[in-house]
């Protein structure tokens, strides 16, 4: 197997600039900072390390552009025309595009090509739907008229992580820009070669000066400024639980809303009915994929002790000859972002307090530096272990065995999360009274995920956050209502 280290490969990368006001500039200060590809372990560019002086200028020029500059005055629909450009200009790119998000992010190459069609797709649904969100005229008194209108906040903030940079890039940026609002991007400084990409994609599809403003650098410099920052008007943000307190506290301090997304240890629960020859290759795809670094990862199976034996056996097998590897073709188990992640799990997968059942491997091969760490199962798991209520973000499935409905639902909704579960039956009924039960945003039944599903509200409850994103109601998110009452005697 033929492995393929950052210096093989041919990347077109962006430049080390911020895009401020359709401009491309340096960090205020000049400051740059590595980039390190997490394939190889390697500095292979350099982005600019940015501070509060890009972020005050990246706000004035998305304030000017929503305060009377050209993105204020286009219609909605032409806002949608301009959006639909740019998805046709990431499909016209995705393959550039791919091969720079796998060196940047060390994903395997045909799940950054996935991610390519998902980002597309969020500014293809987001462009069609600009004009399709509607007021409404409320029944009054006699002599009155009563509009509701939808209208942006204004400026929005938005900081998105680095386990999905391009999908993330669209997820929350996409219906933020379809409702009018004017932009302020962050991007992780893990992985944000993509963001900075589409961006000049948008530059070249005609976006107005200011509607689009990305700014890399630190997460507590640049980040924290932009999160603080009394210009902005709405922020949005991707991430850990406890920086997730820092932006919902600064925003407080704003008097201003936020959409969090802040993880999962999300179940698949297999019952005694499940097929196991549809459960189990979803189970593993559902942990695996992007390493385990995804928030709505199947981190949890919860096995009905009838299959117990059977599911242990099939997960064991597979897991087994599951390897770690830098990006090919076939690769499905990349890196991991960095090298303090790759600590990370390592950590907990040494200090597991269950028993192991079966650990992968990394590929002969694979380039040293690179932060490859092995797939793990471990079980039978006590519900309040901590292998089994912690979010690991890598590759480790923590197994619990249940003995009837009411345990799997007490075991499910036992954690302090609450973003998604899938739920393995025939039984009809069982299907309603378990979505129903489980406290999460999202519940799939004989299936998980949904190939992006950007047409599907997504967000948690209690720790996994608050808000919604995707589908129609990111739309909502991102806009207030106006009620206008017209007496007209």
């Amino acid at each position: 197997m033929k492995h393929f280290p950052v210096s093989e490969r041919s990347l077109k990368l962006p430049r080390p600039l911020n895009l401020i006001g359709n401009e491309f500039l340096p960090a205020a200060s000049g400051a740059e900072m590595d980039v390190l590809s997490p394939l190889d372990g390697k500095p292979f560019t350099t982005i600019a390390d940015s501070g509060a002086d890009d972020i005050d200028a990246a706000v004035a020029a998305a304030r000017a552009a929503f305060d009377g500059g050209a993105w204020s005055k286009l219609s909605a629909a032409e806002r949608g025309r301009l959006m639909l450009r740019l998805s046709a200009l990431i499909l016209d790119n995705s393959e550039d595009l791919a091969q720079l998000e796998t060196a940047d992010n060390g994903k395997p190459i045909v799940q950054s090509r996935a991610d390519m069609q998902v980002t597309a797709r969020y500014f293809e649904f987001y462009g069609g739907a600009a004009d399709k969100v509607h007021g409404e005229i409320v029944p009054f008194l006699q002599g009155y008229n009563v509009e509701v209108q939808r209208e942006p906040h204004g400026v929005t903030g938005h900081i998105i992580p680095w386990n999905y940079p391009a999908q993330m890039f669209g997820r929350s940026v996409a219906p933020a820009l379809a409702m009018g609002n004017a932009t302020v991007l962050k991007p992780a400084e893990d992985a944000c070669l993509t963001a900075l990409r589409i961006g000049e994609l948008a530059v070249e599809a005609g976006f107005p000066a200011g509607a689009l403003n990305i700014v890399t650098g630190r997460g507590d410099v640049a980040g924290k400024a932009l999160s603080e920052h009394r210009g902005i008007d709405f922020i949005s943000f991707t991430g850990s639980p406890e920086v997730g307190v820092m932006i919902q506290t600064a925003a407080a301090r704003n008097f201003i809303s936020c959409t969090l997304e802040l993880g999962g240890k999300s179940p698949q629960i297999l019952f005694e009915d499940a097929d196991l020859e549809a459960a189990i290759p979803v189970v593993i795809k559902a942990l695996i994929q992007n390493g385990g670094q995804t928030c709505s990862a199947g981190t949890r199976a919860l096995v009905h002790r009838s299959l117990w034996d059977r599911v242990v056996a099939d997960l064991k097998t597979a897991f087994e000859g599951i390897e770690a590897s830098a990006s090919d073709e076939t690769a499905v188990l990349g890196p991991l972002i960095s090298a303090r992640q790759k600590n990370r799990v390592e950590r907990y997968i040494a200090e597991a307090d269950a028993p192991l059942i079966a650990r992968g491997g990394i590929a002969d091969g694979t380039p040293e530096g690179g932060y490859y760490v092995a797939p793990a199962i471990f079980g039978p798991c006590a519900p309040d272990a901590k292998i089994a209520q912690e979010e690991v973000f890598g590759p480790v499935l923590a197994m619990i065995p249940f003995d009837d409905e009411a345990d799997a639902i007490r075991i499910a909704n036992g954690t302090e999360y609450g973003l998604v579960a899938a739920v393995w039956t025939k039984d009809g009924a069982r299907q309603q009274r378990m979505a129903k039960a489980l406290r999460c945003g999202q519940v799939f039944i004989n299936g998980y995920g949904a190939g992006g599903g950007v047409e599907l509200p997504f967000g948690g409850i209690r720790k996994s956050g608050h808000g919604r994103e995707k589908g129609f109601a990111a739309l909502l998110e991102f806009s207030h209502i106006k009620t206008v009452v017209n007496h007209h005697g």
